[in-house]
């Protein structure tokens, strides 16, 4: 089988390459990346010489370059998980993410459609469901209701998959998770950018109060997820996908610091570290999967303990420190500061 898979260089992407070629031998896989900040291929640097895999530099956006990639490798199922992925960046340049996350999944499903793939599988969010109150969780049921440039071009796409399958009967399905963590994740996001200000001894940003909540997962969780959906998701379905397991943003913060405390004491990080800043724009105040779908038609459910994955997750950045060097860029930087304010690098 043939998989070609968009974004693979990305945080969640790289590990469900990996996991595929760990899983299964007779199978041949097409990274297609675009390699924009958050697309490293050190992410891959372990199987980069498998010969079960393939990467070729190609931006969704370009439906050219899709078509060519596709004639030379003829795919079987097509997983997309490219995308511009974080709300924050969607509210400084919301164009960019209309142009992948929009015109991208709207070439690929054409492409997909014209190569009579057996499955085209769509990457999405819990966002795009908008925002929770105190109590109640997402279902595939609930009226998507997006409330970032972020989150609408993520079910943008998630209603053009769904017209694909009743307008052309594509075989596709959509997954939307709830927030991963683990290995390989860039710095932008709570956890991976909470651990590297802890490391360097820099100020923790959080937005607002810290009380908003999510629902962690981590990725390996995740991708077991996408895998079973692939195989064995009714066509044309959507799959929830979360871990039950609600925490506020200030509560991982603080485990993280705790964690941290008992692994590498040398370090003498504390709560002093944690910087209140102004509140994100338009911040959902809740997220919250019902995820009895997914665990009663396929049989899938989590493995991970959240606080087993995330003191694993913060051992592989201790061990990595290279990877995390090697991303840190200017425009990081340039970004960080528009973003969160220069004290909060201080």
């Amino acid at each position: 089988m043939n998989y070609f898979i968009t974004g693979g260089a990305g945080f969640i992407g790289s590990n469900f390459i990996r996991y595929l070629l760990n899983r299964y031998h007779d199978i041949e896989i097409l990274n297609f990346d675009s390699l924009t900040y958050a697309g490293n291929l050190n992410n891959l640097s372990d199987i980069e010489n498998d010969p079960r895999y393939t990467f070729v530099k190609g931006d969704v956006s370009e439906v050219k370059e899709i078509e060519n990639a596709f004639d030379q490798f003829q795919p079987d199922y097509v997983i997309n998980f490219a995308a511009e992925s974080h709300v924050d960046r969607s509210i400084i340049q919301p164009d960019i993410f209309v142009k992948s996350n929009v015109l991208g999944v709207q070439n690929l499903l054409q492409v997909s459609l014209q190569g009579e793939v057996e499955k085209y599988l769509q990457i999405s969010t819990d966002e795009v469901y908008g925002s929770l109150g105190k109590s109640g969780l997402f279902t595939e049921s609930t009226p998507l209701n997006p409330r970032s440039p972020y989150s609408a071009s993520k079910a943008s796409a998630d209603l053009l998959t769904q017209a694909y399958f009743h307008t052309f009967n594509l075989p596709v399905n959509i997954t939307r998770c709830s927030n991963n963590y683990g290995p390989y994740q860039f710095p932008e996001k709570l956890i991976p950018l909470t651990i590297l200000n802890c490391l360097s001894g820099k100020k923790i940003p959080v937005y607002g109060n810290g009380l908003n909540v999510r629902d962690w997962i981590h990725v390996e969780d995740h991708c077991s997820a996408i895998d079973l959906v692939l195989h064995k998701g009714v066509t044309g379905e959507v799959y929830n996908v979360g871990a039950n397991n609600e925490r506020s943003n200030i509560e991982i913060v603080k485990l993280i610091i705790e964690i941290l405390a008992d692994l590498r004491p040398d370090l003498k990080v504390s709560e002093d570290l944690i910087s209140y800043v102004e509140d994100r724009k338009g911040h959902d105040w809740r997220y919250a999967i019902d995820s009895t779908k997914i665990y009663n038609a396929l049989t899938w459910k989590v493995k991970i303990d959240f606080v087993e994955g995330l003191t694993r997750t913060i051992q592989w950045y201790l061990d990595h420190n290279d990877w995390l060097s090697s991303i840190i860029t200017n425009d990081y930087r340039t970004y960080y500061i528009k973003n969160y304010g220069k004290n909060s690098l201080c």
